[in-house]
């Protein structure tokens, strides 16, 4: 692990319990990261998310994982106790979940549970948590806190609630944050402006980067790296500026079924998958 290593990965394994035996959800997942934006894409069920909930081990009891290590800091996170984990999550590492609206409590409001996540991780008064509550709504660029603090998550936008959560995330400063889906069901005036906001403050506090998306223009604009994931497996790792040079089958499939405004009139194509893809990678 090297001295600008935030996050190590080796050999990472997810397998659920199921009807018909064990089912290998991730499989020998191995990636190192430091203060970049590394982006995880694939189809629906490639691993994208399990691969992120099992680095903070938010997985249910019956989930096994294991791993050669799961290095934070220098820190194996697997062999640390949920005690030990409560430390971690948060001020370590921070996780913005697909649909904040239904990750945020109904019947609390929006400025209070910004400040529980800062009470939870400093030793302040609720005066100044309420200060820091404010300061981070407007960081992440949301007019007129003061209003949106006294806000429920049904009253929000779906933007909105984004922010929301980005803002509850990073208020303890983690030094890494992971994001799942952060711009789904967004229209593209507020993708952008998510986007804008997770690329100024990663830069301004100095964070590592997980974006998880299934757009790969997205990704390939907005990160420095981007890993493939099919079947639980990580296809390749390419640098996100040549995504588009990618000659994997699986990557170009992916590609090519992107529709294109100034495309021709013909069907997108389906994607065809090979077996073998399983046992071999390109890591590019």
């Amino acid at each position: 692990m090297g001295v600008d290593t935030l996050l190590d990965i080796k050999n990472l394994n997810v397998v659920f319990p199921g009807p018909k035996g064990d089912f290998h959800a991730v499989k020998d997942i191995c990636f190192s990261m430091g203060k970049e934006k590394i982006g995880i894409v694939g189809e629906s069920g490639s691993g994208k998310t399990v691969t992120g909930r099992a680095i903070l081990k938010l997985l249910p009891a019956a989930a096994r994982i294991f791993a050669d290590a799961v290095e934070f800091n220098g820190q194996d996170i697997l062999k640390k106790s949920e005690k030990e984990m409560r430390g971690i999550r948060g001020r370590g590492i921070a996780m913005v979940m697909q649909d904040p609206r239904y990750s945020l409590n109904p019947v609390r409001t929006v400025g209070r549970q910004i400040e529980e996540s800062y009470l939870a991780h400093r030793n302040v008064s609720q005066k100044e948590a309420a200060r820091r509550t404010l300061e981070m709504l407007e960081a992440v660029r949301i007019r007129d806190p003061e209003r949106v603090y006294g806000l429920y998550p049904h009253e929000v936008s779906g933007g909105m609630g984004q922010r929301i959560m980005i803002a509850m995330m990073l208020i303890p400063e983690p030094g890494l944050l992971i994001a799942d889906e952060p711009t789904s069901a967004l229209d593209v005036t507020v993708q952008l402006q998510i986007l804008a906001i997770l690329d100024d403050l990663v830069t301004r506090l100095g964070m590592g980067l997980i974006f998880i998306s299934h757009d790969l223009d997205l990704v390939s604009s907005f990160c420095d790296r981007v890993i493939i994931m099919y079947a639980g497996r990580i296809m390749e790792v390419r640098k996100a500026r040549d995504l588009h040079k990618s000659r994997h089958p699986y990557t170009r499939g992916l590609l090519n079924c992107l529709p294109r405004i100034a495309g021709n009139e013909d069907p997108l194509p389906t994607l065809k998958r090979d077996d073998a893809w399983l046992t071999a990678s390109f890591l590019g």
